[in-house]
């Protein structure tokens, strides 16, 4: 079994926050230069996924689903599925900019795992679910032969982070040090016939684990 986990390219609220505040966060288009991101990646997509098939998972967000169309992999898919678990965490309906800037203080110093938005959710809210979309994925491969054992998922920061989280068994606080990966960047996990799952890189840290903890790179 195979993930391609692909991140977004950069979107309209990338570069303008106040955008959040007149159109609602699975709106957001990608910019001229997220669109760039996304073609200038699909090369090493391709390749990584040639020659199929391959079974695709996309957050419905626009933002992601114009990311998977410009990969220009649909000749490859067997399946596309817009999948609600992969989205964005919830911060709500259309944002307060004085608000916002007061949530992202507070999640600072609580933690960005437990912190739950006020009329959103917590990372522990997006955990929860990114784990029910992987045992389900697990279920499917198992019950349909027909599932393609090479999987393709389009989604967001935050969730390839705690995808990687569960897979591997970080920690939270680890999890917390971990940095978001750049826009269209993506990471490759890999099982093994003994069952082993590894990661071609690790993310980024912005600091060191609090718990002494470092990024496994495999695990059985």
């Amino acid at each position: 079994m195979r993930i391609i986990l692909v991140r977004h390219g950069e979107s309209l609220g990338n570069v303008d926050e106040l955008a959040y505040c007149r159109i609602p966060d699975h709106a957001l288009p990608l910019t001229k230069r997220g669109e760039q991101q996304a073609a200038d990646t699909a090369p090493a997509i391709r390749a990584l996924l040639a020659p199929g098939p391959v079974a695709a998972y996309v957050s419905p967000y626009l933002r992601t689903r114009q990311t998977l169309e410009l990969l220009g992999v649909r000749d490859l898919t067997d399946r596309t599925v817009a999948e609600p678990r992969l989205r964005e965490q919830d911060w709500g309906n259309l944002q307060d900019p004085v608000e916002q800037e007061v949530q992202k203080r507070l999640r600072h110093e609580f933690g960005h795992f437990f912190y739950r938005l006020p009329h959103g959710e917590s990372g522990a809210d997006v955990d929860d679910r990114v784990a029910s979309f992987l045992a389900e994925l697990e279920l499917r491969m198992l019950q349909q032969a027909s599932h393609p054992h090479t999987v393709l998922v389009v989604s967001h920061g935050l969730a390839m982070r705690l995808l990687c989280r569960r897979l591997f068994s970080w920690s939270i606080e680890l999890f917390e040090s971990l940095s978001n990966p750049g826009h269209c960047e993506y990471r490759v996990l890999e099982r093994d016939a003994d069952g082993e799952w590894t990661i071609d890189r690790p993310f980024g840290q912005w600091r060191q684990s609090p718990d002494g903890t470092t990024q496994k790179t495999s695990v059985r």
